[in-house]
């Protein structure tokens, strides 16, 4: 890990919490918990941590229902709606500094790198970032990638100034690339790569510049609860956590399994693609050096603070939350059990 790890989250002031937590014999305690978005291939980690009793074992009756964007899970588990949520940290920052009373903390770090890229087509004769200069970019308004544009420009060395954006609804983003009307987006890679292998573009006519592997190395997706929930629920909270790793290693070692427990939660679920989702899912944000280092879910403080900075001046926030406020490694299971890949 790139800090000492007695420098990592002075969260315990945050969360006055003891370990290691006690398991009791009592009933199982009902969980309820929202994704980050409708059913994909790496949501097989908790399917499979379900159905192959990971969370009872736990003491957990866990409610898994889809979710419809980041921002809004982490809205429903700041408002008490759900116990727990799966969402991209960056949507906490300004949500934390403008609700401090209902503060939401990352548990597991699921996702050690972004999903955020710049995405264009062969076509276009852009070969790298810096060649998205005086061109026409793409994405919904106040999106979390178009966002972080500008501190990615920065690190990539791309002069934005001359950059014409057009907007348009989320669901159109990738279909107008398709078809010519921008030269590039951003966007997930993940969601935005498949989408256009599904509009029939050729795969090796897709370019990406993934903003963690460009300059811009932030966290992804976690699992995240209310800061007042955990207080009250440590055992569930480590309980869930431990049993979502289990889940995830049985994700790594049967995808096929992972997408199959997906299929009986969603008869339209795409195994196929949802499979190759999960592949490039894996190998660009979760199977990363740092992980593969330190075992998941391990916090290097020093990026939660990037994180954190170049997300409070992409959305203008004067007084962004402390990174020990935000993050927390308590809840993790020893470092041999988070050994992954």
């Amino acid at each position: 890990m790139t800090l000492p790890r007695r420098s990592l989250l002075a969260a315990g002031a945050s969360l006055p919490l003891a370990l290691p937590f006690i398991r009791t014999a009592a009933a199982q305690s009902p969980v309820r918990f929202c994704l980050d978005w409708a059913l994909q291939g790496n949501h097989g980690m908790f399917a499979l941590a379900e159905d192959r009793g990971a969370f009872r074992r736990e003491g957990l009756a866990v409610r898994m229902d889809r979710g419809f964007g980041s921002g809004d899970t982490a809205v429903k588990v700041a408002s008490g709606a759900y116990d727990i949520g799966y969402t991209d940290v960056s949507t906490m920052v300004k949500f934390n500094a403008e609700n401090p009373d209902k503060r939401i903390v990352s548990i597991y770090q699921v996702l050690d790198r972004t999903a955020a890229a710049l995405i264009t087509l062969k076509r276009t004769g852009i070969t790298d970032p810096k060649g998205v200069a005086g061109k026409r970019l793409g994405a919904p308004e106040g999106e979390g990638s178009r966002m972080l544009f500008p501190a990615f420009a920065r690190v990539a060395g791309i002069e934005a100034s001359g950059i014409r954006w057009t907007s348009m609804a989320a669901n159109l983003r990738d279909t107008m690339l398709a078809q010519g009307q921008v030269d590039a987006v951003t966007g997930f890679l993940f969601t935005t790569y498949f989408n256009l292998v599904g509009l029939g573009t050729k795969e090796e006519d897709i370019v990406a510049w993934p903003y963690a592997e460009n300059g811009l190395d932030i966290y992804g997706s976690a699992v995240v609860a209310r800061a007042d929930w955990l207080e009250k629920n440590p055992q569930q909270a480590a309980g869930f956590v431990k049993a979502s790793i289990e889940g995830l290693k049985m994700l790594i070692a049967e995808p096929d399994a992972g997408m199959a427990a997906l299929k009986r939660r969603e008869p339209l679920f795409d195994e196929a693609l949802e499979k190759r989702r999960w592949a490039m899912t894996r190998d660009r944000s979760i199977l990363t050096p740092a992980v593969k280092a330190n075992g998941t879910g391990a916090i290097d403080l020093a990026r939660a603070e990037t994180l954190i900075r170049v997300n409070a001046e992409a959305y203008g926030v004067s007084n962004p939350p402390k990174a020990a406020d935000m993050f927390t490694e308590r809840f993790l299971p020893p470092a041999s059990e988070r050994r992954i890949g």
